[in-house]
């Protein structure tokens, strides 16, 4: 039977959501992917047989989502037995016509997907792999949420912010080496932690050097809008690592920073909002972006898009004008 989990790659909610799949199923095969190459990635394998397919923490926008659709329907009309996870914000009438289409949908926006896979096959699961979903909520902000608190509450904190910390800056310092990722994956799966994959801590430990570099020259460059704090990031750092760190000395209720994709003609956004921001970040700038000819969505807190080079400032102006 071909078991094959396709999850997030950029974080580690995604990576433990994978790893719990693989443990719980023995999946032969772990499909990483980002945003931008989840349809790609899912037409090639649409092409192949495939018994049983998990999809993870892959959250859709309104520019995917009918694709994402037809691609499932032609799988699960060919007898791929489907299940999607997930915790970002969905459209009803996608949610019904996935189901409609024969898949399994486990969707909640209340808990981390790392958190939900655990949820439904800890059955099928050793007892430490509950620490994968403690890790993904801490790490995604949503370890307070009913379900997350009680798994997080079951270790150390102190323990637990290391690990979660460490396999975070080891995922983003890896994103061009999908077979390291898919290692970690592996290890993971075998119930191993963080610190126990060969590198990986000395990754970390590179990766937070970068960071605390870029910050100083990102902060420089930050503009102010009247809700809207954002800055270009040109360092070798995902958008998503250093946009905290804007949102933090700004003092506006939401920051965003944002780097150039090469290749794309676009730019790869990452948007976080303070306890001050009362709308949900992530369905306005889906729609915001799918309406510039762009990709975007996520959590009310934290999402990210990919913005056409051109309408770059256009995007900027209406998020500002949305946030309040």
């Amino acid at each position: 039977m071909s078991i094959v989990c396709m999850s997030h790659k950029e974080d580690v909610d995604g990576l433990s959501s994978a790893a719990l799949v693989k443990a719980a199923f023995k999946a032969d095969q772990t499909i990483l992917s980002d945003y931008p190459s989840l349809i790609p990635k899912l037409e090639r394998l649409s092409e192949n047989n495939v018994d049983k397919l998990f999809i993870c923490d892959l959250g859709l926008s309104k520019r995917n989502e009918e694709r994402f659709v037809q691609l499932l329907s032609k799988m699960a009309s060919a007898g791929t037995e489907i299940t999607y996870i997930d915790h970002h914000d969905i459209g009803k009438a996608i949610l019904q016509a996935l189901r409609k289409a024969g898949v399994k949908v486990i969707h909640t926006i209340n808990e981390c997907t790392s958190a939900q896979v655990y949820r439904k096959y800890r059955d099928r699961l050793p007892e430490n792999a509950a620490f994968l979903a403690a890790m993904g909520a801490l790490t995604d902000y949503m370890e307070r949420k009913p379900f997350a608190s009680k798994v997080v509450s079951r270790y150390d904190r102190q323990f637990l912010m290391l690990e979660a910390g460490a396999l975070s800056y080891m995922i983003s310092s890896s994103q061009k080496d999908e077979d390291f990722l898919v290692r970690m994956v592996d290890s993971l799966a075998r119930m191993k932690y963080p610190h126990e994959i060969k590198g990986g801590f000395e990754l970390a430990k590179k990766y937070a050097k970068k960071v605390s570099e870029a910050v100083e020259t990102i902060q420089q460059s930050i503009i102010k809008l009247d809700n809207l704090a954002h800055a270009q990031s040109t360092v070798d750092l995902s958008s998503s690592m250093v946009v905290n760190f804007v949102l933090g000395s700004s003092g506006k209720p939401a920051a965003m920073v944002y780097k150039l994709k090469n290749g794309l003609d676009s730019y790869v956004v990452s948007i976080r909002g303070s306890k001050d921001c009362k709308v949900h970040l992530g369905r306005i700038v889906n729609e915001i972006a799918s309406g510039i000819g762009g990709s975007g969505g996520g959590h009310d807190k934290a999402c990210g898009a990919v913005v056409p080079k051109n309408h770059l400032d256009e995007f900027v102006r209406l998020l500002d004008s949305r946030i309040s």
